[in-house]
């Protein structure tokens, strides 16, 4: 979406498993990613992106789905743990450290009825577009807002609130 946003598309991203696009926000420059792996591997796509073009741990900001989060929500914070998402984790083994902020978007936890990897890989239904639109428009905003920075103030700002279409 940020991509999007700003006019760009992705290409391939030589010797780093990842689609990749090139923005600008102020005067910073940013690289957006799209692994090619499995998520459970993309601590090495993140590795190789890292390394590639000289970027900081610190300079790292992870977006992925939470099904621990409701559909609408978003939380970033400065740093932590996997909680139980194999993305998050790949990528804590591949840095050996958990010290990258990470934006989770909420796509809450599937019924009863459906695994948690089916759910997760499905499309969404049509009451949930309305609020997909709104919660990815949020998320972009958040990222923009973390890299202008302090990570505190897009706590304050992102953290606390919920997309309206829900």
């Amino acid at each position: 979406a940020l991509a999007k946003k700003s006019g760009r598309g992705f290409k391939k991203e030589p010797d780093t498993l990842a689609l990749a696009s090139t923005v600008e926000i102020g005067t910073n420059r940013l690289i957006l990613a799209l692994p090619l792996t499995y998520m459970n591997l993309c601590g090495n796509c993140v590795k190789a992106l890292l390394k590639k073009h000289k970027i900081a741990v610190k300079d790292l900001l992870v977006v992925c789905d939470d099904i621990d989060l409701e559909l609408g929500r978003i939380k970033i914070r400065a740093q932590g743990s996997a909680a139980g998402h194999n993305g998050l984790k790949s990528i804590i083994a591949a840095l050996s450290t958990d010290e990258f902020a990470r934006l989770r978007v909420g796509i809450s936890r599937p019924q009863q009825r459906h695994e948690v990897a089916d759910f997760v890989l499905s499309g969404f239904s049509s009451k949930e577009k309305p609020v997909l639109k709104d919660i990815l428009a949020r998320a972009v905003d958040c990222a923009q807002s973390w890299v202008l920075g302090p990570i505190t103030e897009t706590m304050n700002i992102f953290n606390k609130t919920r997309c309206e279409n829900e």
